[in-house]
């Protein structure tokens, strides 16, 4: 991206990040230089924060970013030569000791090891984002988004998907991972435009209806 670019990415963000936007902003640079942070304190240290500690957590109280605009400022950076690849998950944030932390929620994860059971104590959010290159980590989040416990991330995920879709200018391809490969997601994503490649689990079955004709020979292949 050229800096002249980047540059006005970075002026349009800015004025989309509501109340307290001079330190969200400074926050988010440091979010994004900071390898590794233990605590919101430790990323006030990082030198693209010119504030004292205490002013993250006025930011993070105070801010109201304008998420509708800031995905259409965002889609606006997918090139259109190409089919865009969206990749949605659900992922948690583990905070299994935050005991006064409100509306925490038992969310699946993946076991740390072996023997570990797959579930945890946190907060779960639903994030679709866009795929700009075959290899390599990087990635464009779109829609990221806390999924209460008054939500489920299914429909979660078919709300963002829904969002995203109609604002991009050509059909995109989205992958999901196994969790999505259920029946109600299918279903409810049936109306969006946009083609969808689920991971299945392993042990999943597909049956048709033709009824099934007993013989000898191999059992019969579900499919």
């Amino acid at each position: 991206m050229k800096s002249d670019k980047l540059r006005e990415f970075r002026q349009a963000a800015y004025k989309l990040l509501g109340k307290a936007h001079d330190a969200t902003f400074e926050l988010t640079d440091a979010i994004l230089t900071t390898r590794n942070a233990y605590s919101l304190a430790d990323l006030s240290l990082s030198p693209l924060f010119r504030r004292k500690w205490p002013s993250i957590y006025e930011a993070l109280q105070d801010t109201r970013p304008q998420r509708q605009k800031l995905m259409h400022l965002y889609i606006k950076q997918i090139p259109t030569e190409n089919r865009p690849l969206l990749a949605g998950d659900h992922t948690l944030w583990p905070r299994p000791d935050a005991v006064t932390l409100q509306d925490r929620t038992i969310e699946h994860t993946s076991p740390g090891f072996g023997g570990n059971k797959p579930i945890g104590v946190g907060e779960g959010y639903s994030t679709i984002a866009w795929i700009p290159e075959d290899s390599g980590s990087w990635a464009l989040p779109l829609r990221h988004e806390r999924i209460t416990s008054y939500e489920n991330p299914i429909d979660k995920a078919t709300w963002q998907l829904k969002q995203v879709c109609k604002n991009l200018p050509t059909r995109p391809i989205s992958v999901w991972d196994s969790e999505y490969g259920c029946a109600p997601f299918i279903l409810k994503t049936a109306d969006i435009p946009a083609d969808i490649l689920v991971r299945l689990r392993s042990n999943m079955q597909f049956m048709d209806s033709t009824p099934r004709i007993f013989r000898q020979g191999a059992p019969t292949k579900a499919w």
